[in-house]
């Protein structure tokens, strides 16, 4: 039975563009209440982290660009 459970989870693992849309609506602070319970139950912590630094990292990257862009 356990292992059966194993593989379920495996299954539903989320693939790394639904964990990249899943971070940007939750930057954006817009998300429906489906989204967010299909969300849930296949992301996992690890996943949801590192995709939140790299979004985090790209978004300073960015601002960056655009000050220096207008500061120029």
């Amino acid at each position: 039975m356990a292992q059966a459970e194993r593989n379920e989870q495996k299954a539903k693992r989320a693939g790394p563009l639904q964990v990249a849309k899943a971070v940007f609506w939750s930057f954006f602070g817009v998300r429906r209440s489906k989204d967010h319970d299909a969300d849930a139950a296949s992301l996992t912590p690890v996943q949801v982290i590192v995709a939140g630094i790299i979004g985090a990292a790209l978004f300073v990257f960015v601002l960056i660009m655009v000050v220096r862009l207008v500061t120029s």
